[in-house]
């Protein structure tokens, strides 16, 4: 399905000349963290946010306050993930959608956007989840889809879930086989094993009894 079909027209940008207490009546009908506004010409100029709407007084016009507004937006052509990011960066809801000569055509919301995540393969297809940690200048992706591929998996989805200055963590959906080899050779290629797996910690257990034995048995 096309990413344009989930724009939402419903809501109209207010104009610069309606009077903040417009604006502070839609939030309180609205779960909107944002409203659009446009100017005298239908030109979109930006977002008032709940938070600030909330701070202006009521009797004057949008226009005196241009200076709170926040110029975020995204195209009808954006890619879902880059959308993904710009409500997270803007912390925001809606988001206002424009075409190639910025015209306003509507707004997504985060929750629709959302949904065609949860409908990609790292979601819907069998398989476990696995989280592996190492330095930020030692890992690589094609080093971590060789070692999944060399134990007959395939990687269903691949994303980077934390980083610091040393260290990155890559959050993993593996299909196809089972993930006990795959962390063997994780750990054989300098990888630290973040996620918690039944297997692998039934592994670890034993490992653990087995040395504990060996150690009373030294005594």
């Amino acid at each position: 399905m096309r990413l344009s079909e989930y724009i939402i027209n419903d809501v109209k940008p207010l104009s610069i000349s309606s009077k903040v207490s417009d604006m502070q009546l839609l939030f309180n009908q609205l779960t909107f963290s944002h409203i659009p506004v446009k100017d005298a010409h239908g030109n979109f100029l930006g977002c008032f946010s709940e938070a600030d709407a909330h701070c202006f007084d009521s009797a004057q016009p949008l226009s005196e306050f241009l200076y709170a507004l926040e110029d975020f937006y995204v195209r009808d052509n954006t890619p879902w993930l880059d959308i993904l990011e710009e409500f997270a960066v803007n912390s925001a809801n809606v988001m206002p959608v424009l075409n190639s000569i910025n015209e306003y055509l509507g707004y997504y919301e985060l929750k629709d956007v959302i949904s065609l995540f949860g409908h990609s393969p790292f979601f819907t297809e069998a398989g476990g989840i696995l989280v592996v940690e190492k330095g930020i200048n030692d890992y690589s992706f094609s080093e971590i889809s060789q070692i999944v591929e060399s134990n007959g998996g395939k990687i269903l989805g691949a994303f980077i879930s934390k980083m610091n200055s040393d260290l990155v963590q890559v959050t993993l959906k593996i299909g196809n086989t089972g993930l006990n080899e795959i962390i063997q050779t994780f750990r054989r290629y300098s990888y630290n094993i973040i996620s918690g797996h039944e297997e692998d910690g039934y592994l670890e257990s034993l490992k653990e009894r087995s040395d504990y034995l060996k150690r009373y048995l030294n005594i």
